[in-house]
């Protein structure tokens, strides 16, 4: 979802979109690691050290491995969240590239949960708290507690008792959503030490956004950042990592499959031969995840290189890959000296995608595509010398079915729309596909691996026959 911003003072005229059906699937998982197994769903769209938690240090005797399912659907990945007093299970977005996460409530289009009790003081976070601060990009601790108006006293003895103020969300995109800070309790599926023996674990007191009010955001958002309200944050999880294997395309919005998405210590543990590469910091959003991008190659030989700190983030709530002038120039110039078929003009005018061309198709009885065999292979070269051959698939799509024995292919990376995120852009999820990433953040490193995702998540019971 890009990165976030906050802003008290947006106001807004916007409802939520409809709510939508929920299901959640149970996977097991074999190992005895401490760990979380989540199953995630895919979606289509066209387009820091973490501050100290009073919660933190609780949540890794509370929480062994994890198990739920990620669900591909039209616009991303959805991971379901079982929240609230009594518990409702709401699917949400995974998102990399944000810490909060946040649940729809109190619009009359939307199922919510018990949504008076959500707007009870009670279950508001103090307007003190290192949450309320963190969510209100504040440097000085009083500031929030003096929005909701505390007196002078209890602003200097630091017990002023009223709730955290509203806030205002906003994503790269042009999203935003406004609403509040509330706790309530999340239920995670924990693996014990024995295998195949999922339980159910209760965090007490989590913090979510609930959210009244929305632009671009019809559900809500799991945010996986390295923030204090991002969901690892508050498990436990940060100072171990996480990992996700998203399945491709083909099988968005199919309920008898889901991506594997690993949390705790099995996501990070025998995973040597993967090639790492390191994560950067940046000053200005030392809550996301950056690597450094050096160079493209198209084919076996045709390299663009990047120039500057090469600064790529790497965001699952992105589904394209963007990147920056004049690299996304001089790549696009590179593929068409490389390619030879006609290109497919209208196509590139109705969807915005700047090379699109007529692939010759040929039926075939095998599951490889062969017309992604007509383009040429696109790597992607990291620091460390890691080089991420994107899989089949991840880089021309296919525009709609073939017509007189052709189909109309697209590149699917886009350009940066501003410099917000480096110099070097975002790595969207449709180029993660069938690609194990394993997210190592006590290292600081993030790791790939090019596997059949689908496999994967028969192997760790998210794949119903």
């Amino acid at each position: 979802m890009e990165t976030p911003f906050t802003n008290t003072t947006l106001l807004f005229l916007l409802a939520i979109a409809t709510f939508l059906n929920l299901t959640q699937t149970l996977a097991s998982h074999r190992s005895s690691s401490t760990s979380l197994v989540l199953g995630l769903t895919h979606s289509r769209v066209s387009l820091p050290s973490p501050k100290a938690s009073s919660y933190s240090k609780k949540m890794p005797s509370q929480v062994s491995d994890m198990i739920e399912p990620l669900r591909e659907v039209r616009d991303g990945y959805l991971i379901p969240l079982s929240l609230g007093t009594p518990p409702q299970v709401i699917e949400v977005y995974m998102d990399t590239g944000s810490d909060l996460t946040w649940v729809p409530c109190g619009n009359l289009s939307f199922v919510c949960m018990d949504c008076d009790d959500y707007r009870n003081n009670k279950l508001m976070r103090p307007c003190g708290s290192s949450f309320c601060i963190d969510i209100h990009s504040s440097d000085n601790s009083i500031d929030p507690c003096t929005i909701v108006g505390c007196s002078l006293a209890t602003l200097l003895k630091g017990t002023c008792p009223r709730p955290c103020p509203s806030f205002a969300y906003t994503y790269g995109a042009g999203g935003v959503v406004q609403g509040a800070l509330s706790r309530d309790t999340l239920r995670v599926h924990g693996i014990s030490s024995t295998p195949n023996n999922v339980v159910t674990r209760e965090i007490p007191k989590f913090c979510f956004g609930c959210i009244w009010a929305s632009y671009r955001e019809p559900i809500g958002i799991a945010g996986f950042g390295r923030g204090a309200l991002s969901l690892p944050f508050q498990l436990g999880f940060l100072q171990k990592g996480f990992s996700h294997c998203f399945l491709a395309f083909k099988y968005a919005n199919n309920p008898n499959i889901s991506s594997p998405l690993v949390i705790g210590d099995v996501a990070i543990s025998s995973k040597e031969n993967l090639q790492f590469t390191p994560m950067l910091k940046s000053p200005m959003y030392p809550s996301n995840y950056y690597i450094g991008l050096e160079a493209i190659t198209i084919g076996n030989t045709s390299t663009v290189k990047q120039q500057g700190n090469g600064g790529m983030l790497i965001d699952s709530g992105t589904t394209y890959t963007h990147l920056p002038e004049p690299f996304y120039s001089n790549l696009l110039s590179v593929i068409e000296s490389v390619i030879w078929y006609p290109r497919a003009k209208e196509m590139e005018t109705k969807t915005s995608f700047d090379l699109c061309y007529l692939v010759p198709h040929t039926m075939n009885n095998t599951l490889i595509d062969q017309d992604d065999l007509l383009l040429p292979p696109i790597t992607f070269h990291f620091l460390n010398n890691v080089s991420l051959v994107l899989p089949q698939g991840n880089h021309f799509y296919a525009m709609g079915a073939p017509v007189n024995s052709s189909v109309v292919k697209c590149l699917l990376f886009q350009v940066m729309d501003d410099g917000d995120y480096g110099p070097a852009g975002v790595f969207g999820s449709f180029q993660q596909q069938n690609v194990e990433v394993v997210y190592d953040l006590e290292k600081e490193r993030i790791g790939f691996q090019p596997m059949d995702c689908a496999s994967a998540a028969a192997s760790q019971g998210l794949h119903k026959k």
